[in-house]
């Protein structure tokens, strides 16, 4: 089984997968929102929690593709 993808054990719980990858995604994500809000790009955004939810999913589409590529495999 893909150690990636494998279910956690968190004190009894199983914790899918998902999860993981989303809290792991929450750190850069929360770097980049601070960083955008000090820079005032956000005054050149029109809805910011539409282009805050879609910089979170995009974070953790990269995460999720691009971590298996970082790792080595192959797909």
């Amino acid at each position: 089984m893909d150690p990636l993808f494998r279910t956690v054990d968190l004190f009894g719980f199983y914790v899918p997968p998902v999860v993981v990858w989303a809290l792991a995604a929450l750190v850069p994500y929360l770097a980049l929102s601070r960083l955008a809000a000090w820079s005032g790009f956000y005054g050149l955004i029109w809805h910011r929690p539409l282009f805050d939810a879609a910089l979170y999913v995009i974070l953790l589409g990269a995460l999720i593709f691009g971590m298996p590529v970082l790792m080595g495999e192959t797909m």
